[in-house]
């Protein structure tokens, strides 16, 4: 009877390690996932906040060239630009945030 429970313990056992190894390798998996997903994510907000910027700058430029004043419109529709790109950059993080 003894060895009996003796075997039924080191059996539990035995699963108990394989089944924490498995998470333990299933962890590591998604752990390098997580590092491409999250080096994703960083070019994409950094381009949804840059494009907008440089075409800000650009309008800004020309109508700073086009329309003298004593505003700098360049720099206007920068602040404008990277406004737009933060918005556009929120919407895309918390849309991959929403659907995984």
């Amino acid at each position: 009877m003894s060895g009996d429970g003796h075997q039924k313990k080191r059996q539990d056992f035995a699963e108990e390690v394989g089944a924490k190894e498995a998470r333990k390798m299933e962890a590591r998996k998604r752990k390098e996932e997580n590092l491409w997903f999250g080096l994703g994510m960083f070019g994409l907000v950094g381009w949804s906040v840059a494009i907008p910027t440089l075409i800000g700058v650009a309008i800004g430029a020309w109508v700073d060239m086009n329309h003298p004043s004593r505003f700098s419109w360049t720099l206007m529709f920068m602040v404008f630009g990277v406004l737009l790109g933060c918005l556009n950059a929120w919407y895309w993080v918390s849309r991959f945030d929403r659907h995984g």
